[in-house]
């Protein structure tokens, strides 16, 4: 569908405004730059990759293309040579707006010509959406509600993981997609709105308007690994024809938005972690909850971990290659060389290098890497050591290229938004939102968190206990290797990333409940002697009263403990948060009314590994002779694993892990190796 006339078009015309009065204010301060308030633009402002240093011809390897000068894994994409501006050049749209960003906070919106500029765009997007209708509902799909048979999706694994569950690629980058798309293309809103496919979601939730948390936004950020989706088939990811058709998440990305201090935050959840609600009929790993569609891996978010999600975004494998390729490639820093046989990877340099769209993807998509540090000299990658991390390595890595991703959009900028569509236009075809994110609330992003430095912003990952068992066994069936959640690693992460205390709601931003008012019951779901039993009274030792104690069919060897509730009501998940906070361990929640005993407003199935909190310690009053008594806890019975389950996992990982000796980083100016 063409663009509609921009004669008759109000948004058109809003955007001419907006570009006028961007040139008149450009001219009511022509001196400016000669006097140091705006800089000249260095080749890094105006989107010029660094100089790295020249490679030798032994040097090349197998890793390096056609520039002797800077080694590409494949060939980079066309670049047009930089525009140079001299003193009475104005400046481009996107430039004008970051020059205003960089004012800062201090400078009045209202002063603003590029802020009062958007606002007016805001509005008339508005008054267009409501009154064409375009790209809403009229586009919405069924919310891929559709669900897949039974049985395990995760299969006993085998001596290599099928092609389908090998590819994924960075998601951090979609907020960075979503704001040059706002920016860049405000031009063609009409256009966007009507290319950007939306599909309606039912188990989204609203935005908090109470509390710490009032008015912020979760945005889940996934890729899916649909190779049927893509416009042109590839066979390095696999080809639908060939039977490669599995769906799913095998990165899942949160986004924090929270407009009260411009701040924002990103939560990885490790693709492996094994959830009670991933599926509508049960637990399974997270990654497999999309195979029944976003509105089941947003239902799984929220239910096993009080994570409430507003907006959806999903990109794949295509959209990702074209913003990459748009920003005319990025560099990253290869201090060894490294190699995954599975993504393609095959960096036989070191020094920095130049990525376009597809050897990027290579490198968010290793988890099978294999590296060569000092000392060894094979030059046959298959014999390099391998990492044992697989996707929580993948993880990191994929934190790092966003940070790089994210220099790289601010030193290329947004080009002037009447004209610059090379980004744009690789993205809107493979973009696909739930149908309440309008392009106008994109624009409130770009006026809200424009000036937010994403490379500061806090990048964290769910810690994990890794299974060092193998394959995972769960009412008998095989689910390959696993993780299990770690409290109370998971639950400071989640208050982290969502910037509240450890003893609020993560719905409400409330208080939770006092323990006195919930009634819990505890069902031995272990086959442990008096597990049951002792889990009660630990739990009445901290206050919370007690409903029946009684005994279930154990799921396996090995099971996470699971405090099951019975609706999302803000109530019953914060019962469930208080008493899952109560605990250490393997432990989870879940909403499942069929778990929930009569009487009680929260049942405890007890797993394999795990713990009750003591209580806090009381302190013994003062004597009458004067003297202070000795601090003491309370005496109480904890439910934990046995000795032989606690070397069943690895200990718990971290929420920032530092990157290793081998995995690429960012470049310095000067082609060196950065931060």
């Amino acid at each position: 569908m063409s663009p509609p006339n921009p004669e008759d078009d109000p948004v058109h015309k809003g955007l001419h405004d907006l570009g006028r009065q961007i040139e008149e204010a450009e001219g009511a301060t022509p001196g400016a730059e000669a006097a140091g308030e705006v800089p000249s633009p260095g080749p890094a402002d105006r989107g010029e990759p660094p100089t790295p240093p020249a490679a030798s011809a032994a040097d090349a390897g197998a890793g390096a293309g056609a520039d002797d000068d800077l080694p590409w894994p494949s060939p980079p994409p066309a670049e047009t040579a930089p525009r140079t501006r001299g003193a009475d050049t104005p400046q481009s749209g996107g430039e004008a707006v970051a020059a205003a960003a960089a004012l800062g906070p201090e400078a009045d919106p209202a002063d603003n010509p590029v802020e009062r500029g958007l606002h007016e765009l805001g509005r008339q997007i508005d008054e267009a959406e409501r009154g064409g209708g375009r790209g809403g509902a009229a586009n919405g799909g069924n919310g891929g509600s559709g669900r897949g048979g039974g049985g395990p999706a995760h299969a006993a694994p085998k001596k290599k993981r099928s092609t389908r569950r090998k590819v994924t690629y960075v998601l951090g980058s979609i907020f960075l997609v979503l704001v040059l798309i706002a920016g860049a293309a405000a031009g063609y809103a009409w256009y966007l709105n009507d290319q950007i496919h939306r599909i309606s979601l039912h188990n989204l939730s609203d935005s908090p308007s109470k509390g710490a948390d009032a008015g912020t936004e979760n945005i889940l950020m996934i890729g899916s690994t649909s190779r049927c989706a893509l416009k042109v088939q590839n066979p390095q990811f696999g080809l639908c024809s060939q039977g490669v058709t599995g769906v799913n998440s095998d990165v899942v990305m949160i986004l924090h938005l929270n407009p009260a201090n411009n701040s924002l935050s990103i939560l990885s959840i490790p693709r492996d972690l094994f959830v009670p609600n991933a599926r509508s009929d049960g637990a399974n790993k997270i990654d497999a909850a999309l195979y029944q569609g976003p509105d089941q891996l947003i239902a799984a978010i929220e239910e096993d971990f009080g994570i409430p999600i507003q907006h959806f975004v999903e990109l794949n494998f295509d959209s990702f290659m074209n913003v990459v390729n748009a920003l005319g490639g990025i560099h990253m820093y290869f201090p060894e060389p490294i190699f995954d046989s599975y993504s393609g990877l095959n960096i036989q340099t070191t020094g920095c290098i130049g990525l376009n769209g597809t050897s990027a993807l290579e490198v968010v998509r290793a988890r099978h890497l294999q590296y060569k540090p000092p000392g060894v000299t094979t030059t046959d990658p298959y014999y390099w050591p391998s990492e044992n991390e697989s996707d929580l390595a993948r993880i990191r890595r994929d934190h790092e290229f966003l940070r790089v991703l994210a220099s790289a959009v601010k030193a290329k900028g947004i080009g002037n938004p009447l004209t610059d569509q090379s980004l744009v236009s690789g993205v809107v075809g493979d973009l696909t939102v739930d149908s309440g994110f309008s392009l106008s609330d994109m624009v409130s992003l770009v006026l809200t968190y424009h000036g937010v430095d994403v490379n500061s912003a806090p990048q964290l990952t769910m810690p994990v206990q890794v299974d060092q068992f193998g394959s995972y066994t769960y009412k008998g069936g095989s689910y390959g290797n696993i993780e299990f959640p770690s409290d109370p690693q998971d639950h400071a992460a989640v208050d982290q990333f969502l910037g509240l205390k450890a003893s609020e709601d993560t719905y409400s931003g409330g208080a939770l409940p006092a323990p006195s008012s919930v009634t819990v019951a505890v069902m031995n779901g272990s086959g442990t002697s008096n597990q049951a039993s002792d889990t009660a009274a630990s739990l009445k030792a901290l206050g919370f009263n007690i409903g029946t104690v009684g005994d279930t069919t154990p799921v396996g060897r090995e099971a996470e403990t699971v405090v099951y509730y019975s609706s999302k009501t803000h109530a019953n998940l914060a019962a469930a948060q208080a008493v899952a906070n109560s605990m250490s361990g393997a432990v989870i929640m879940a909403m499942d009314p069929t778990q929930v005993q009569s009487g009680s407003q929260v049942t405890v199935v007890t797993g394999t590994q795990f713990s009750v909190n003591p209580p806090p310690a009381a302190v013994t009053p003062t004597s009458a002779a004067g003297s202070t008594g000795a601090a003491s806890s309370s005496t109480t019975t904890t439910s934990s694993s046995s000795s032989s389950n606690s070397q069943l996992f690895q200990p718990p990982t971290t929420t920032v892990e530092p990157l290793a000796a081998w995995d690429p980083r960012s470049c310095t100016a000067k082609g060196g190796e950065g931060p």
